[in-house]
C-alpha cells in the first residue's frame, strides 16, 4: 500500500482491513506452509519409527502440544496485527505461558533427578541439530506468513514479524517433534524453546524491512 493511498483512506474514515480478507490470506499461507514443512520432515528427516507407541507417552504430547499452543497464539497475534487499529491485547500471553510452563516442568524434573542424570537429560543425543532443524521446518510457514502480511496492513511491522516467527516456530517445532526422539523436559525447555525463539527474533528484525508500507 502506498503512503498517498493510506492518507486518503485515513481521511475517509476507518481503515481496518476486512476480517475475511485477513483470514483468507493467512489461511492460504497455512495451506501452503504447513504441507511444505511436513514434506521436509518426510523427505529429509523421516517420522520416528515408534511413533504409534510414543503416542501413548504423556511427554510426547507435551512435546507436540506446547509448541502448537505457541503457534495458535502466534496466529491470533498475526491476525490482529495485520489490521490497523486492532490491538494484540493479551494474545501474547498465549505464547508466553507454554514457554513458562515447560520451564517450570523442566526445573522440577531437573532438581528431582540425580545429579549425574542432569546433563544427559539436558543435552540428549540431538542437541546440536535440534534448534536448526526446527528452524528448517518453520521456514515455509514463516515465508508464507510474511508474504501474506505484505498484502495486508500491519502498522507494527516488528511486532507483526515476531508474531509470524512465533507462529512459524511453533509449527516447526511440532512438526519436528514427529521425528525427534528426545522426551525430557530440560531438553525441550532449552533446545525447543531456542528453536522457536530464533524465528521470533528473525521476524522482529525483518518485519520493519519487509512489512513497511
Amino acid at each position: 500500500m502506498k503512503t498517498d493511498d493510506l492518507v486518503a483512506m485515513l481521511a475517509n474514515g476507518p481503515v481496518a482491513a476486512p476480517r475475511r480478507a485477513t483470514n483468507r490470506r493467512l489461511g492460504l499461507a497455512m495451506l501452503v506452509g504447513v504441507p511444505l514443512s511436513l514434506l521436509i520432515l518426510w523427505v529429509d528427516y523421516g517420522v520416528r519409527r515408534d511413533l504409534v507407541q510414543a503416542m501413548f507417552w504423556p511427554m510426547f504430547w507435551v512435546k507436540v502440544l506446547f509448541p502448537l499452543c505457541i503457534a495458535a497464539a502466534g496466529l491470533v497475534m498475526v491476525q490482529r496485527l495485520a489490521r490497523p487499529g486492532v490491538e494484540v491485547r493479551h494474545a501474547w500471553m498465549g505464547a508466553a505461558l507454554p514457554v513458562l510452563g515447560i520451564w517450570v516442568l523442566a526445573a522440577i524434573v531437573w532438581f528431582a533427578m540425580p545429579a549425574e542424570d542432569r546433563m544427559p537429560s539436558l543435552m540428549g543425543q540431538s542437541w546440536r541439530i535440534c534448534a536448526l532443524s526446527i528452524g528448517v521446518m518453520a521456514l515455509p510457514v514463516f515465508v508464507a506468513t510474511l508474504v501474506a502480511l505484505r498484502g495486508l496492513a500491519p502498522t507494527q511491522p516488528a511486532l507483526a514479524g515476531a508474531a509470524a516467527g512465533a507462529l512459524a516456530g511453533g509449527v516447526g517445532a511440532a512438526v519436528y517433534a514427529l521425528h525427534c526422539m528426545e522426551l525430557t523436559a530440560p531438553f525441550l525447555a532449552v533446545w525447543y524453546v531456542s528453536g522457536i525463539g530464533v524465528p521470533v527474533l528473525v521476524g522482529a528484525v525483518l518485519g520493519p524491512r519487509l512489512l513497511r508500507w
